[in-house]
């Protein structure tokens, strides 16, 4: 794959997620991923003994061998016309990264605490693990901007960052690590030993991307005039307070430059309750992670270019 078409493709696939969102449930990747997981699980179930930490190394390369190779396939047959294999390329790599639905997804928890609390713990229920029946506002504040700067790294830098390395192929790998570790990397009984190796990969995945959001999230704030130094001095301070190994940067960042207290409870607690949790505030971190979105594009792309343009002179 030509190195201009990795860029083409990955700035039509941004402008397919950004103007349609995600692919019809029936035939989108993800989904079939998870499908492809809960078949391989219940196999599993027949017998507990398979259920150990090399049928975790089998799940994850079998599911990987399965997606990349269906992308290979589409992307062949695609090669018969430019445009149709730039469509197939873009469509499959928007299916990789979620832009448009995290940033709804948000506003919707935000429009329902306006008008009603209980439809926006059921709406917040939906995006977090946390129980939310008895969530007070200003937790279901917290929550909301926890999972959304938590996504900035998962749902949209991670992918992008591998699609520059490895254009689609890239996105579908992270992908589908990433699909395994939200289905079976949990320490519970029935998840810990399959979970376990996904869960690790995921994790050196995500150790780049994720101190990459931290650090553009400090330089949105700068750009929004909020308090970016007090964005590094969180994340420095309380980057490694999650379980998670990366998702601390991300949500520490965000917690400094809004100088607000971000809590899971009884997990982990990042930032000073310098300002209130107010619906508003919801409002504030979309602006920060669209912008943080935006500077990583434009980052990368220029970076890309000139890449592009330092092979062009020597070779």
């Amino acid at each position: 794959m030509k190195i201009m078409e990795i860029l083409l493709i990955i700035i039509s696939a941004l402008f397919i997620d950004l103007l349609i969102g995600e692919p019809p449930t029936k035939i989108h990747p993800v989904v079939l991923m998870g499908n492809f997981i809960n078949y391989f699980k219940k196999l599993l179930s027949v017998n507990n003994k398979l259920n150990n930490k090399w049928s975790g190394v089998i799940l994850t390369f079998s599911t990987l061998i399965i997606f990349i190779s269906f992308t290979y396939i589409i992307l062949e047959f695609a090669k018969i016309n430019f445009f149709i294999y730039l469509i197939a390329g873009s469509i499959l790599l928007s299916s990789t990264f979620s832009i448009k639905l995290l940033i709804t997804s948000i506003i919707n928890v935000k429009n329902n605490l306006e008008l009603d609390i209980n439809e926006a713990r059921n709406s917040i229920s939906q995006l977090v693990s946390r129980d939310t029946s008895n969530l007070t506002q200003e937790e279901i504040i917290s929550a909301a901007i926890e999972t959304l700067t938590e996504n900035i790294t998962d749902s949209v830098i991670s992918p992008l960052f591998y699609s520059f390395f490895a254009s689609v192929f890239g996105g579908i790998f992270y992908r589908v690590v990433n699909t395994l570790d939200a289905m079976v990397g949990y320490k519970d009984p029935e998840n810990i030993e399959i979970g376990w190796f996904p869960a690790k990969l995921d994790d050196v995945l995500n150790y780049v991307p994720a101190r990459i959001t931290g650090f553009l999230i400090i330089f949105s704030a700068f750009i929004l005039q909020k308090e970016w130094k007090n964005a590094y001095k969180i994340m420095k301070r309380d980057a490694r307070n999650t379980p998670s190994p990366n998702s601390g940067y991300s949500m520490a960042a965000a917690a400094g430059a809004l100088n607000v207290k971000l809590i899971k409870k009884g997990v982990y607690e990042l930032g000073n309750n310098i300002a209130s949790l107010e619906i508003e505030t919801i409002s504030e971190a979309i602006l920060l992670t669209e912008t943080t979105i935006a500077l990583f594009v434009i980052f990368s792309s220029v970076l890309y270019g000139l890449f592009i343009s330092i092979l062009t002179i020597f070779f």
